[in-house]
């Protein structure tokens, strides 16, 4: 099979710094992240489990591979309550956050695969197309919505 990732990007009326803050910290992260908290440090080698805010439970599960802040965030997951596929790193995917500069903006790009590597992966590509579009558009809302608050903050002062 050949490679098989899923490529979404959208522009973001906010900076860089806009969109790493909503990635990585857990006072946005439940709000798109289908009400889960992210318990990690964000360094490279350390584990990232994705946690329901509300119950406690382990949804997903990775560990964190690159960080570039604000730039880029590469982390593996695996969804181990839902997939009927061995837990081993053969069956991680890699999700990848990628930020670009653009004027006064950004593009927010996410990159998910290879899913020709991994066990059921034609399914799991199939049912993760799904969600990913409500993923961006609610990361580019807080995004943005920092930005106003800055903004307005700066107004007032």
């Amino acid at each position: 099979m050949a490679e098989l990732f899923i490529r979404k990007s959208i522009e973001v009326n906010a900076p860089a710094e806009a969109l790493w803050r909503v990635l990585t910290d857990n006072e946005f992260i439940p709000q798109y992240m289908f009400g889960c908290v992210a318990e990690t440090d964000w360094k490279p080698g350390s584990p990232l489990e994705w946690k329901g805010a509300a119950d406690g439970k382990l949804y997903v599960k990775g560990h964190v591979v690159a960080v570039d802040e604000p730039r880029r965030l590469e982390y593996t997951v695996i969804d181990p309550n839902n997939l009927a596929v061995p837990d081993i790193p053969a069956n991680y995917l890699t999700m990848i956050y990628e930020i670009r500069q653009h004027g006064e903006g950004s593009v927010f790009e996410l990159i998910q695969g290879d899913y020709s590597k991994v066990a059921e992966g034609q399914k799991r590509y199939e049912d993760t197309l799904k969600g990913d579009d409500f993923i961006l558009v609610k990361i580019k809302e807080l995004a943005e919505g920092i930005r106003v608050a800055a903004m307005d903050a700066s107004n007032a002062s």
